[in-house]
């Protein structure tokens, strides 16, 4: 058989910098485990724009739509603001996704022991905090028709339309469900049907899929709004939560922060099988490019570290050494090493971005 296959795309910011630990570990993989991936790299974002004048070229398309896995870093910056909305770096992201039609986002969000008192929350309510929401990524409000800016008379109208399909709410729903039947079995769909009709569809077409093939799964409905404020309120109430893509971008980001750091969190984006069984699948940390500290080594590594643990788990069908890494990770934190973005004590003094990469490198070699 050939060797897994992974393209690396670093992006703007401080995404070459996390993305640089990440190699650390795919080479502890070949060098301790005989795990060898075929590795290439490209541009996305900025950086691609500065090449080519388009955040994605064509090519970079192709090669995301040959490999087993996709691994991003992060793009954008302000030297890219005035650029017309086409050619941003985020155009390159969204390209990505809807093109290779990753239609489930699945975003976890855990508290580890470590960092319970680094949550704005109390350490009672997110201590032990495991959950994962699953956003619908390729429909809804993002990528509706009609959209644009338009003169209605003396005045200019935004509009963007909000459209679901049935079978795009399907499959998000079954990639829960599937999902839920590997953790706790519950599932807590979010979204408007008390305003919308859109959400009135969705909260119909999930419960017939639970009822139709997954019944042995708990679902629960509530609306988005509720479930923000439940997120905030009892967090460890939920396991999966699925939503659609503009309630899931905006729930997830709240979620993520109630870990203490968006530092710390990794995603997945996942599409339908190919030819070999694997997932067209996307895997980045849920920060940005974070440009005031780019170059400094100041950056945080693990969400992106974390982010390849899930293409470990999701892509290649290497569970147990996913856990390996998750809990390196872990043993890292329990040691007390914090980079920048964790420290919550006056005077202490925090790690750099290569040297918390050695040091997952370090708990790895003790795990062996």
């Amino acid at each position: 058989m050939s060797n897994p296959s992974l393209l690396i795309l670093p992006g703007d910011g401080i995404g070459p910098e996390v993305m640089a630990e990440v190699t650390k570990i795919i080479g502890w993989f070949g060098d301790k485990r005989g795990v060898t991936f075929d590795v290439s790299e490209d541009l996305v974002g900025g950086c691609a724009y500065d090449a080519h004048g388009t955040p994605l070229h064509d090519d970079t398309m192709a090669k995301a739509q040959e490999v087993d896995a996709v691994l991003l870093g992060a793009v954008g910056g302000p030297k890219y603001d005035d650029l017309d909305f086409s050619v941003k770096p985020e155009r390159g992201l969204l390209r990505l996704r809807k093109e290779m039609d990753l239609f489930a986002n699945l975003r976890p969000a855990q508290c580890f022991d470590a960092l319970a008192d680094f949550s704005s929350l109390k350490k009672d309510v997110v201590a032990g905090l495991d959950i994962m929401i699953v956003r619908e990524l390729t429909s809804g409000i993002y990528f509706g028709e009609p959209r644009g800016i338009i003169q209605e008379g003396n005045e200019r109208v935004g509009i963007n339309t909000q459209r679901y399909t049935e079978s795009e709410i399907d499959r998000v729903a079954r990639s829960a469900f599937e999902l839920a039947r590997k953790r706790s079995n519950r599932v807590c769909s979010m979204e408007k049907a008390n305003v919308m009709e859109s959400g009135v569809l969705w909260r119909e077409v999930v419960q017939r899929v639970h009822d139709t093939d997954y019944p042995d799964v708990e679902l629960s409905h509530m609306y988005a709004d509720a479930g923000a404020m439940q997120l905030c309120r009892w967090p460890k109430q939920f396991d999966v939560i699925v939503t659609d893509n503009l309630f899931g971008d905006l729930l997830s980001d709240a979620a993520a922060m109630l870990t203490g750091s968006l530092g710390m969190l990794p995603s997945a984006s996942l599409g339908a099988p190919m030819a070999n069984g694997r997932p067209k699948a996307l895997y980045e940390p849920v920060h940005g490019s974070a440009p005031d500290i780019a170059g400094q080594g100041k950056a945080n590594p693990i969400a992106c570290i974390l982010s390849f643990a899930m293409a470990l788990r999701y892509s290649f069908d290497m569970g147990e050494d996913a856990t390996r890494v998750e809990k390196a990770v872990e043993q890292v934190l329990a040691d007390g090493l914090r980079t920048a973005d964790l420290l919550g004590e006056e005077g202490a003094t925090p790690v750099s971005t290569s040297e918390m990469g050695d040091a997952v490198v370090a708990a790895l070699d003790a795990s062996l």
